[in-house]
């Protein structure tokens, strides 16, 4: 069986060419799962000229349409993204690779073109929703905020994809217009929560719907949390400078918990003090942003955040939308004791009262009790970690998860030459 996925990343390819992950990395872990199986290509798109190779078992196709510096430039000031300017790059790779089935990986790429217009069955995978994640997208902070402060713009932040958040938002009103027309045109699609199995019922009313979980990075399959025994709590989140990630309920929690004089320290990993989420969060909190207990680690490796992870005593997720945030999941797989929005798709992760607590998105208070709530019924959190552990075992095994998806592989192969 010959697979073409088409990605946003280059999966396993990125230990090849070197590549600086800015994530993806259960694409990757897929990756390294499947090609075992299968005939595996992927498609991606890579800044600079590179030749197609063949890493490992899974054969990789950099696609770069001009000057990488000059598009990027140009989507900061024209919120210029692509559509279909690349369709012929796409098909001509469909012809050269001959695949049995396409496999897009997410919603809103441009890559989605091609739907409707070739025979091979197509199958994309949601990976978030950029139509709903652009009206979540000022829940935790006014845009109001957001429109004096200009994050600096220089060739490492261009490289990076830091963009200000009023052009970001700009171009997710721009990208669900191409989600939308793509997912109205999917046969097939793959997920993995209710809340992207009721959605696609709105956006693909004409689709078959199958489920399959995610593959975690490979250290986290190997580690288990164990309680400290330690008088200061720590408590941990994997965030990102992304204004509906709720970094700003972190920080007004963080602050309501210095009222209650308790010994703690809250380590946020993926934001750096000089972030732009950081600075507009001060700006909105003034008072009320913590002066103390706040730790701020910035992009950390895998092992790094394994080790800050098992470090820690509690993980709380404050996004105000999420699918199915591998940030959670991966904490729970580790068997930590856990709390986390009740948003999007993460009810069909944790079961609140039993592996976790799931509480009301953008309610610091409400947050801050919860994580009493664990201090205090010290096993009660234990056990909800081992809950949590024990499910995410089970959800995330490698071998049920490629069986999974190779027979989504094959019985959609099959309904698609019944067709013919």
């Amino acid at each position: 069986m010959k697979i073409l996925w088409f990605s946003n990343t280059p999966a396993n390819g990125e230990e090849y060419i070197k590549y600086e992950s800015l994530g993806g990395g259960w694409l990757k872990s897929l990756d390294k799962q499947l090609q075992e199986k299968v005939e595996l290509h992927i498609a991606f798109y890579h800044p600079h000229i590179l030749k197609p190779f063949k890493y490992k078992k899974t054969y990789y196709y950099p696609i770069n349409s001009g000057n990488f510096y000059f598009n990027l430039i140009k989507k900061v000031f024209s919120n210029k993204i692509k559509d279909e300017e690349d369709l012929q790059i796409y098909l001509s790779l469909i012809k050269r690779i001959k695949p049995d089935l396409i496999h897009i990986q997410g919603t809103e790429n441009p890559f989605g073109c091609i739907i409707g217009k070739i025979s091979i069955p197509i199958v994309v995978s949601i990976q978030g929703n950029i139509t709903i994640y652009e009206h979540k997208y000022f829940s935790g902070i006014e845009k109001k905020y957001f429109r004096k402060l200009i994050f600096p713009l220089n060739r490492k932040t261009l490289l990076n994809g830091f963009f200000p958040f009023i052009n970001k938002y700009k171009m997710f009103s721009k990208l669900k217009e191409i989600e939308q027309r793509n997912l109205l045109n999917c046969k097939y699609i793959i997920g993995r929560t209710s809340w992207d199995k009721r959605i696609s019922t709105i956006f693909s009313p004409f689709s078959e719907y199958f489920y399959c979980s995610e593959i975690l990075r490979d250290t986290f399959y190997t580690k288990e949390w164990t309680p400290h025994n330690r008088e200061k709590i720590i408590i941990h989140s994997t965030n990102a400078n992304n204004p509906y990630k709720g970094f700003e309920i972190i920080c007004h929690t963080i602050n309501i918990l210095n009222g209650l004089n308790i010994n703690f320290e809250w380590q946020v990993a993926g934001i750096k003090n000089d972030d732009l989420i950081n600075k507009i969060t001060k700006k909105k909190l003034n008072n009320n942003y913590p002066r103390k207990n706040l730790k701020l680690l910035g992009s950390l490796t895998e092992n790094q955040l394994v080790n800050s992870l098992l470090y820690a005593d509690i993980y709380v997720m404050t996004s105000h939308i999420e699918n199915s945030p591998n940030n959670l999941c991966e904490a729970m797989i580790l068997g930590m004791p856990c709390i986390a929005t009740f948003v999007g798709g993460t009810s069909s992760l944790l079961k609140d009262g039993e592996e976790g607590i799931l509480i009301q998105e953008g309610d610091p208070w409400v947050t801050a009790g919860a994580i009493l709530e664990l201090i205090r019924n010290r096993d009660k959190a234990i056990k909800y970690g081992q809950n949590a552990r024990n499910k995410a075992l089970i959800r995330h095994n490698k071998d049920l998860i490629l069986d999974n998806l190779i027979q989504i592989y094959k019985t959609i192969i099959e309904k698609n030459e019944r067709k013919q």
